[in-house]
């Protein structure tokens, strides 16, 4: 069975090659021999992976037939396994779907034949994703907030709970497949004959059909409608953090035999609002404060509004430019406990200082102040 680069880089198929090359950096430096954690086989696996997956042709010959045949390492490429290579054989001749009089054939289906054992692995049938984004306050990404999303999107049929038949009639066998879920056809090529299984396109691979539709849905079992839909953001969330809900996607028809279908995911995106006073620092809450000089030779008291309401702040006399003052438990809430509130403090030196003053600045200055 040929491997499955992606799944040992630990990618999506449809990963860009800037994704393909960071997990491997990555997964290089993890598992090279050198390191403690390294691993020779897995290094050169690895390596294997990389060195057809950053290559745009050996790419699409790995994604159309499961191997290579562009000098893949691995004994991926060079024709049959154990047997001899295609060389210099000639595939102009051949066509796909009979035309210009060649033989019918699908190369995907071929070679999946030939080299993968003749059969696919069977798959859960699986719905689209949906991504969507949301803006919050401030307030809100510090304390959690709730909302409702309505989405225009394919979704079950609460009529018939998916099963596409009408209330009160059942499910019987699909007599296109006879019950399987599938349809094996026999195709001709220049290998010879092969067998392929397809997914019955009458029951959607379930093996089963609605004795009488559903009216709501025609027997679909799924229909595109407004759904609401509650998200509960938590505590603590940052801007551009996404959430993700699994099986809050769109619905999809049918499923293989003995695997249902499955819905897709949502994908929340958190915008948050900029706070006019407060920036966040993990679980603690950033802001800057201006003191006058004389609250800061003296000490003195400013009233702050926090996210819980207006509070008054002590400045300890002989406080510096720069200083941290800390107000615990004034935070962002985390695992039953709420971080801090962190002052940073701005001494104001006047412009222009009255007659008085400057002689008040210059006594100060005779005593070396």
């Amino acid at each position: 069975m040929a491997k499955d680069y992606y799944d040992i880089l630990g990618i999506d198929k449809k990963a860009p090659k800037e994704d393909i090359k960071k997990a491997f950096r990555t997964l290089a430096h993890k598992y090279h021999p050198d390191k403690k954690t390294g691993d020779d086989a897995k290094f050169k696996e690895i390596n294997e992976a990389y060195s057809v997956l950053s290559d745009d042709k050996k790419r699409a010959e790995y994604d159309s037939y499961g191997r290579t045949f562009s000098g893949a390492s691995g004994g991926q490429s060079g024709g049959f396994q154990g047997g001899a290579g295609f060389g210099d054989f000639d595939f102009s001749q051949f066509t796909q779907d009979g035309q210009d009089g060649g033989f019918e054939f699908d190369l995907g289906d071929i070679f999946g034949n030939v080299f993968g054992g003749g059969t696919r692995r069977t798959q859960a049938k699986r719905g689209r994703d949906i991504s969507v984004d949301i803006e919050i306050s401030f307030e809100e990404s510090v304390f959690g907030v709730e909302r409702t999303l309505l989405l225009n999107k394919v979704s079950k049929c609460e009529t018939c709970g998916g099963t596409g038949a009408e209330k009160g009639s059942e499910l019987i066998k699909c007599d296109t497949c006879n019950g399987k879920g599938q349809i094996r056809e026999v195709k001709r090529t220049f290998f010879g004959q092969f067998e392929q299984a397809r997914t019955c396109e009458v029951c959607g691979g379930t093996g089963k059909v609605p004795k009488v539709k559903c009216h709501n849905c025609g027997g679909k079992g799924i229909l595109k409608k407004e759904t609401e839909i509650k998200i509960k953001i938590p505590a603590g969330i940052d801007n551009s953090e996404m959430m993700r809900l699994t099986g809050s996607g769109e619905a999809v028809s049918g499923g293989a035999a003995g695997l249902p279908a499955q819905a897709g995911d949502l994908y929340i995106k958190i915008h948050v609002k900029k706070h006019s006073t407060f920036r966040k620092d993990g679980n603690n809450l950033l802001m800057d404060l201006n003191v006058k000089l004389t609250d800061a030779l003296l000490g003195g008291e400013q009233t702050i509004n926090t996210l819980d309401g207006a509070i008054k702040v002590k400045i300890p006399e002989g406080v510096t430019h720069g200083e941290i003052l800390r107000i615990k438990g004034r935070g962002v809430p985390s695992g039953g406990h709420r971080g801090d509130i962190l002052i940073k403090l701005h001494i104001v030196i006047p412009k222009k200082l009255s007659k008085e003053g400057r002689k008040v600045v210059e006594e100060l200055k005779k005593e070396g102040i």
